[in-house]
């Protein structure tokens, strides 16, 4: 993988509630970060407020089509109604490279589990994107609330993926935000991932509590090669 003091990174759809807070911990660590969004004004302020608070100029603001041509890597931060239509127009500019999605297909009643006909929204990009883009699952089950703030994260983050290669690129991107990953598997298994923000959802409505996240127990025998 390119070095991640150079690694560019596209938040595409970058100026919701997810976005800006992993844009701001990636731009932390040293990647380069786009911000993207369908109107480059709204792009531009959200990428002005966050090196404000970098101290900076980390991150630039683009049109989604100029963030998926100018990076490595993108990440996909968008309402599920909006992920056909994005990606349908974003994907000349997607091939050949690795998608984040963090879309969460949720239904009229949020904390009720409800998957496409595809599976997942992850395999449903998939199947837009075609093979010449790997489609990576991850940071579904993260609050926004957490994410925008400087303090440790007690939740982890699982990673599903094809490409065992694109999951490992992808692991590399949870712990430089601050967060443990986990290898979860094939694509397939991002119908869980996903319909586990439904499950937290319904947690911190019944619990009053500010962001339930998940968290794997247990120590590794060994560490991943």
């Amino acid at each position: 993988m390119t070095d991640r003091l150079i690694l560019t990174l596209a938040v595409l759809g970058g100026t919701g509630k997810e976005g800006p807070g992993l844009a701001y911990r990636w731009a932390r660590a040293g990647y380069h970060v786009l911000i993207g969004s369908r109107s480059l004004e709204k792009a531009e302020a959200a990428a002005s407020a966050l090196n404000e608070r970098l101290g900076g100029e980390l991150v630039r603001g683009l049109t989604n089509q100029e963030a998926a041509r100018a990076c490595d890597i993108a990440i996909l931060t968008m309402p599920y109604s909006a992920q056909r239509a994005t990606l349908e127009s974003l994907r000349p500019g997607l091939e050949g490279k690795v998608l984040v999605n963090v879309t969460v297909p949720l239904g009229p009643e949020i904390s009720r589990v409800s998957m496409p006909p595809a599976g997942s929204a992850s395999q449903e990009a998939q199947a837009i994107l075609g093979a010449g883009v790997q489609v990576v699952a991850a940071f579904q089950n993260i609050s926004s609330v957490h994410l925008g703030d400087d303090h440790p994260i007690p939740c982890d983050v699982l990673v599903c993926a094809d490409s065992p290669m694109a999951r490992e690129q992808v692991l590399q991107l949870v712990e430089a935000a601050g967060l443990t990953g986990w290898d979860a598997g094939p694509l397939q298994n991002a119908m869980v991932v996903e319909g586990l923000t439904s499950v937290l959802l319904g947690i911190n409505k019944r619990y009053k509590i500010r962001g339930a996240g998940i968290r794997i127990t247990g120590e590794p025998s060994e560490r991943r090669t």
